[in-house]
């Protein structure tokens, strides 16, 4: 009985230490977030060149409409130039597209990638230009998104990640994916610069110095996820991820719930993959190097989304409650839960704490359980492309 009750607390302990310990990151960069401000670099006398990529996989419906609000971006037209990568699109969206000032790079993969469509879309790249920047199909950029990016530039920033910000909150699943979006630029971007440490690029929104991004895409090939190593194969090399706050780019948020859990299964494994072939490297990087930028990304491949932080943590307190004497106490169960819960709770924005948040809480335990169901069943989740489809009326 004995050995049975410090087995349950040797694995108690190991889950309380990876819990406790993620909870005060969160707590600690929630809050640091909000007490120190980051400022903005000055104004720039003079504008770079930009090529926007625009990863376009069927969705015909939509990609005109983006396509267009790139071409009305507020700045000098000669300065940047729009390139659609337009895999598996209809003829007719084809043509219309190529009625439109921008390029027009078809594609049609046996298995379509986001990395593959860029891929392609820099072989058929041929002006010089000074930096890249990736949008999805459905991201529409605010009118001074590239003044934004542009400043952070000629301050001597060589990657930038935009902020995205949802453009559609009609659902409760939409609104929950809002706040997850919110709290992961609140925590895992802006607060990563009080510290001095990359921002965390996501799949869109990013811009990158053009020779940079070509080199660096010439080592990403990955089904799923790409961004993440995108952010691996920089911070390996010490090269650091800024975040433009000011410079917003609107992605449609999902708003089905199965569509909600097809997204996340190939976002956990792309994740977890991430994890087993880069993880060790991590702590070669930072004894060896001193490359502690490295081990944060590799860090943040290693933990669990927040919707499952906010029903484990209850949960393995309440066990903490109703098993005394095996593993951490109760009262270490109850620090850790309310520096998760504050932590979360502090990066939320204040507009989303409105009549509709009600709705949008009450559908957590659903998606607490259907994220729980996901972590068994990722083989073979980052085999094959998944494609998220859109709602063509959210632009």
């Amino acid at each position: 009985m004995d050995i049975i009750k410090l087995i349950f607390s040797i694995i108690f302990t190991l889950v309380f230490i990876y819990m406790g310990i993620y909870s005060l990151y969160l707590f600690i960069f929630s809050i640091a977030g909000k007490l120190i401000v980051q400022k903005a670099p000055p104004v720039a006398s003079a504008y770079s060149k930009f090529v926007i990529y625009i990863c376009s996989y069927k969705e015909d419906a939509i990609i005109l409409d983006s396509a267009a609000q790139a071409l009305t971006i507020d700045y000098p037209k000669d300065k940047f130039h729009v390139c659609v990568i337009a895999d598996s699109m209809q003829p007719q969206t084809i043509v219309k597209l190529k009625e439109m000032p921008l390029q027009v790079v078809e594609v049609v993969f046996e298995s379509s990638t986001k990395s593959k469509a860029l891929h392609a879309a820099i072989a058929n790249t041929f002006e010089d230009f000074d930096a890249a920047v990736v949008f999805d199909i459905d991201n529409i950029a605010a009118p001074d998104y590239l003044r934004h990016i542009n400043d952070y530039l000629h301050a001597g920033k060589r990657v930038i990640q935009g902020h995205r910000v949802a453009k559609n909150t009609e659902t409760p699943v939409a609104i929950l994916d809002a706040i997850s979006e919110e709290v992961n630029n609140h925590i895992f971007r802006k607060a990563q610069q009080v510290f001095n440490l990359s921002s965390a690029i996501i799949g869109s929104g990013m811009a990158l110095e053009y020779r940079l991004f070509k080199d660096t895409m010439a080592q990403i090939d990955a089904v799923g996820g790409f961004d993440k190593e995108m952010g691996l194969v920089l911070t390996r090399q010490n090269i650091h991820v800024a975040y433009a706050d000011a410079a917003l780019i609107y992605d449609e948020k999902v708003s089905n719930p199965e569509v909600f859990k097809k997204q996340r299964r190939r976002w956990l494994s792309a994740q977890f993959n991430l994890l087993k072939t880069y993880g060790m490297t991590g702590f070669t990087e930072l004894f060896t190097r001193g490359n502690f930028d490295y081990f944060n990304e590799i860090y943040q491949t290693a933990i669990l989304p927040r919707i499952l932080m906010l029903g484990l943590m209850p949960f393995m307190l309440i066990i903490s409650l109703l098993t005394p004497g095996v593993g951490p106490s109760w009262q270490m169960w109850l620090t850790a839960t309310a520096l998760c819960y504050i932590g979360i709770l502090v990066a939320v924005p204040a507009q989303f704490f409105n009549s509709k948040l009600l709705g949008a809480v009450l559908k957590i335990p659903m998606i607490f359980f259907a994220m729980l169901a996901l972590l068994f069943k990722l083989k073979g989740a980052n085999k094959k492309f998944i494609h998220t489809p859109h709602n063509p009326t959210s632009n």
